[in-house]
């Protein structure tokens, strides 16, 4: 039974750190007021030029635990600021596996408005990315041929992210190709003819409501992986509440994915879906911004009852003097 157990959390794992390292992966932090992550077309689209460093721990407690850093920034450049530019850095350890990399962004946008603070806008991104993945084996011994033990191995890959968005006043509406190219990676795919990263990302949602009340903000987000067909869907509620200092913010997201794995209970074989539900408060002070946000699996079998821990600090540079007059908190 403790084998099955072990067997079906990392059939879970497996779908939030696809092909064992793919870049960024991809959790709830784009919630965070940083669409940019995800979604490369979003340089530059905002009233206001961000940085956002963000740092995820999970299952605290657990030795060597996955962990992820990310520091972005991303701003419009030029007097009319039909284009934008982006850089993330990123560090993501998971035991043995670890990688590094960076991502340069450009972005053009394309405006249908009457003037300049009517939100009426398409937009275009790229993303390239340079990333270092490392497999530490000098602790291991083994008589696996392919698991070579005693040495410590990195490989070096270049890919890049495709992405669009539409914003219209209050609703918005995102589409990514992230990883876009087909890499061999040997460190992870040796004598395998394919090593495809690709994975689709659509984002929508809109803002209802009195920006000098409530603000409330449904949106969702579908996932699909192209070399293994897996998909998941992202629920997500935010509220926003006008403040003298700024604003305060909470919200909550609800993932699953469309794939599960089979386990035994007893003599019956049942089937588990990956689920998680993430509870997040925030924080606007002037020009400075704070998130947590906490995630827990749902579900029988698990690897740990403790969840995901993330904390995003920011702060918001180059703002311009007239904000567009919508209910869009992710571009004003």
């Amino acid at each position: 039974m403790k084998f099955l157990k072990i067997s079906l959390v990392l059939a879970f794992i497996q779908f939030q750190f696809t092909f064992a390292q793919e870049g960024i992966a991809v959790y709830t932090d784009y919630l965070s007021d940083n669409y940019y992550l995800i979604h490369p077309s979003m340089a530059g689209a905002a009233n206001c030029g961000k940085v956002r460093l963000t740092a995820r721990q999970q299952w605290l407690g657990q030795e060597d635990a996955p962990a992820l850093q990310t520091l972005s920034f991303n701003t419009s450049v030029g007097e009319d600021g039909v284009s934008g530019l982006g850089i993330i850095a990123f560090n993501d350890k998971n035991g043995y596996h670890s990688q590094k990399g960076a991502k340069i962004t450009y972005a053009h946008h394309i405006r249908f408005s009457r003037n300049t603070i009517d939100l009426n806008q398409l937009s275009f991104g790229l993303s390239a990315g340079f990333v270092q993945s490392q497999l530490d084996e000098t602790e291991f011994t083994t008589f696996d041929p392919v698991v070579f033990g005693g040495i410590y191995q990195k490989y070096n890959y270049f890919n890049v992210d495709l992405g669009a968005s539409y914003h219209y006043m209050d609703f918005f509406t995102h589409v990514t190709i992230k990883n876009f190219l087909a890499n061999r990676r040997e460190i992870y795919t040796e004598g395998f003819e394919s090593d495809n990263l690709r994975k689709i990302l659509w984002s929508a949602g809109a803002v209802f409501g009195d920006a000098d009340r409530l603000l409330f903000e449904p949106s969702l987000m579908f996932q699909y992986t192209q070399e293994t067909t897996e998909k998941a869907i992202d629920l997500n509620l935010k509220v926003y509440k006008a403040m003298d200092f700024g604003r305060l913010w909470g919200g909550i997201s609800y993932r699953r994915s469309f794939d599960g794995a089979e386990y035994l209970n007893g003599e019956e074989v049942k089937e588990q879906k990956l689920q998680w539900i993430s509870p997040i408060v925030g924080l606007n002070y002037k020009k400075f911004m704070f998130a947590y946000t906490y995630s827990h699996i749902l579900g029988d079998i698990k690897f740990d009852n403790g969840g995901f821990h993330q904390l995003t600090l920011g702060i918001d540079v180059f703002c311009k003097d007239n904000a567009w007059d919508c209910n869009c908190p992710a571009v004003n």
